[in-house]
């Protein structure tokens, strides 16, 4: 499981026009779904995005977690990071899991955050959506599990 994750003053994504998550200071995390992929890699993955030190302490080091902060989490389904880009001039998605699998695994990852945190939020599973935000630094860290 692939969790592409960017430290935020603010994102939030929205689907038609609508938002349906939002969140400030935190971390917008796209997530990729790859075959192979279960729920032990998604609790790993869960397990470092919240206690990953990616945030500024008092001496300006990154040395605090989204748990010290008490910041967002804002969990966005993106297919095309499971992509193989290695040869070639078009991607390819032989890598990546199933729809049906990669939207249990999303979804088994956002409820598992949900339960052991208290700012959470996402975007739709295969939905056409529009992601804003405000990368801080810019940070930006690609994380695998």
């Amino acid at each position: 499981m692939i969790g592409l994750l960017q430290r935020v003053s603010s994102a939030h994504v929205s689907v038609a026009g609508v938002t349906v998550g939002t969140i400030n200071d935190g971390l917008l995390v796209l997530i990729g779904v790859q075959r192979g992929d279960d729920e032990a890699k998604a609790d790993r993955l869960l397990q470092r995005l919240l206690g990953y030190r990616i945030f500024a302490d008092d001496e300006g080091r990154m040395n605090r977690s989204l748990r010290d902060i008490d910041g967002g989490l804002l969990l966005v389904p993106q297919f095309t990071l499971a992509a193989d880009t290695k040869k070639g001039m078009r991607p390819g998605f032989s890598t990546a899991a199933p729809p049906d699998e990669g939207e249990r695994l999303f979804s088994y990852l956002l409820a598992e955050a949900k339960a052991a945190f208290p700012t959470v939020e996402s975007g739709v599973f295969g939905a056409d959506m529009q992601v804003q935000l405000l990368n801080n630094g810019p940070v930006t860290f690609w994380l695998e599990s």
